[in-house]
């Protein structure tokens, strides 16, 4: 069996933050706007009144600070709270595949590899900002490659999904390098209304190129030792926008069409799950949990993190064994877990073994060992 490698890693970042307090002084603002303009509706039961958020209640509850986004000012505007992203014509690139471009070109660089070398292209995310063309293709043809492309969803699992996927293709010959993408825009589907989710999200894209062995001339590559996939079906994180809404109009700009979650029973059924999965899957290839160097988990929620790493490591995890972004970029989906890759792999010293791992709505779940070349 031919062995891969992760030669090369890529992250773009939006240039707009948001921190806690702006968001928060945002929500309030509109909070108090909606209160007033429903204040007999409220004095008489028709209505709830809404509730205002804080900077620590965020921060207890996710362990985000702030998060990076496309477009600030129109989540900022309390008469909009969603961000301003201008369609753009057929003619004009798409800003996912704009996004793509530029954490590809940094993986390629970190490899010494050119668009040449590429014959495969996958763009691996949650959500696609159109159903066709795909994506991938999109960013196949801007970057001249040569091969073939496609999109791909699992949601927050994207990317590990992804990294199988390519592997996969490499091993049975189909592709000799393949760049894995992941442009996430978690701001356009998130309720920028709901107190209890208004906060979790930001924006970002990775890439992930990965070769046969034999091929790579990187000067930091990672060997797959094997990569593990599960998925189980839950309705407690959702989001049913799709090609179909229009046909109901009674359905139209309701909250189920946005980010909606059950928060509590995902922290206590996913967390576990996690925890097994890892163990599970480093014992199959007759390792030990102690022997795991770093745990690159998907970026949700700090004390998710912190428990998942506890339960695979038999104690606590600190801050290089299991290192936190979500801090600075929130959660950004699929992205997550490349990003804490992608920003604390390159001081491990050789031989040393790691676990890329994301969970989230599915459920699914997706782990890849890793071990530095």
């Amino acid at each position: 069996m031919k062995k891969v490698v992760i030669s090369g890693t890529g992250l773009y970042t939006p240039e707009h933050i948001i921190s806690n307090d702006e968001l928060v002084n945002s929500f309030n603002t509109y909070v108090a706007q909606f209160n007033e303009q429903h204040k007999k509706d409220i004095e008489t039961g028709k209505t709830s009144a809404l509730m205002e958020s804080s900077s620590a209640f965020i921060e207890k509850a996710s362990g985000v600070k702030s998060r990076y986004v496309i477009d600030k000012a129109g989540i900022l505007d309390p008469s909009r709270m969603k961000p301003y992203i201008p369609e753009r014509t057929n003619e004009e690139t798409s800003l996912q595949c704009e996004m793509s471009i530029i954490a590809a070109k940094e993986a390629l660089n970190q490899a010494g590899k050119s668009v040449r070398d590429v014959d495969m292209v996958i763009v691996a995310c949650s959500n696609l900002q159109r159903a066709y063309p795909a994506i991938a293709i999109e960013v196949q043809n801007q970057l001249d490659i040569q091969g073939f492309a496609y999109d791909m969803n699992v949601a927050c699992s994207s990317a590990t999904f992804g990294i199988q996927a390519a592997m996969n293709a490499i091993q049975t010959g189909s592709a000799r390098c393949v760049l894995m993408l992941n442009p996430e825009i978690c701001s356009s589907h998130l309720n920028f209304c709901d107190r209890d989710s208004h906060f979790i999200f930001g924006d970002a894209c990775t890439a992930v190129l990965l070769e046969e062995a034999s091929q790579t001339n990187s000067q930091t590559q990672y060997e797959i030792l094997g990569t593990k996939l599960q998925t189980l079906y839950s309705n407690n994180i959702r989001n049913n926008a799709g090609f179909l809404n229009r046909c109901d109009d009674a359905g139209l700009n309701r909250p189920d069409k946005l980010f909606i979650q059950n928060g509590r029973k995902v922290f206590k059924e996913v967390c576990p799950m996690v925890a097994d999965h890892i163990t599970t899957h480093v014992n199959s290839l007759s390792l030990m949990p102690n022997t795991i160097s770093r745990l690159w988990l998907h970026q949700a929620n700090l004390a998710m993190n912190q428990l998942i790493a506890k339960r695979v490591l038999g104690r606590e995890a600190d801050r290089l064994e299991a290192p936190v972004i979500l801090d600075r970029y929130a959660n950004t989906s699929s992205a997550g877990s490349i990003i804490a890759f992608h920003l604390h792999h390159t001081d491990l010293p050789t031989g040393s073994l790691g676990v890329i791992s994301s969970f989230g709505a599915g459920y699914s779940i997706g782990s890849v060992i890793l071990k530095k070349c």
